[in-house]
């Protein structure tokens, strides 16, 4: 079994494209921001069971 090669053209996809844009704002963002900022976080699901949270709603009633 041989794989198929991928053959590259020089044209950039809108995929391409919306990827760089992408990642040059976030890059503009990162240096426009003071101090630290994490680059690894994950955005929480609403979803996702977080016990913490659900106490501090219990708490506000």
């Amino acid at each position: 079994m041989s794989k198929k090669k991928i053959k590259r053209t020089g044209k950039i996809t809108i995929e391409d494209y919306i990827k760089a844009i992408k990642k040059a704002d976030r890059e503009d963002e990162l240096s426009q921001s003071a101090g630290w900022k994490r680059i690894t976080s994950v955005h929480k699901s609403k979803k996702a069971y977080d016990r913490k949270r659900d106490k501090k709603n219990v708490a506000e009633e």
